[in-house]
């Protein structure tokens, strides 16, 4: 995704699936914690006001809108763990597994593995109610 882009922007975007399909708006962005990058984004998908985490990367923007290059139907599919609260190591194991996406190391520039992900755009630490 562009790196110039202030993650709070993406917020009440519309996103859509690989084939331009509207899948929702987007709720919330995921940071990761030790470079700040944009990570994952939080989708209302109107289906029972649920929330899909997708990567920011590789998704795009296109025409305003968030395209993110999977399938609605995989994207529904997502692991569902609320919006709100920092991701746990888990969760974000969970997410890129779903995703078939390689998990970053260190190495790769993605901060310190899955566990230095979560925070939100906003800036609200809220706490995490998961142990």
């Amino acid at each position: 995704m562009q790196t110039d882009i202030d993650p709070r922007s993406l917020i009440g975007r519309r996103a859509l699936d690989r084939d331009g399909t509207k899948i929702g708006t987007v709720d919330e962005v995921y940071l990761d914690d030790a470079t700040g990058t944009p990570e994952w984004a939080a989708v209302r998908t109107g289906l029972f006001t649920r929330d899909a985490f997708v990567p920011l990367e590789p998704s795009e923007l296109v025409d305003d809108a968030l395209r993110v290059p999977y399938k609605k139907s995989l994207i529904r599919d997502a692991p569902d763990f609320g919006v709100g609260r920092h991701l746990s190591p888990e969760q974000e194991l969970q997410l890129y597994h779903h995703y078939g996406m390689d998990v970053p190391t260190a190495a790769d520039g993605g901060g310190g593995g899955p566990r230095d992900f979560g925070e939100m755009a906003s800036g609200d630490q809220r706490p995490d109610n998961n142990g």
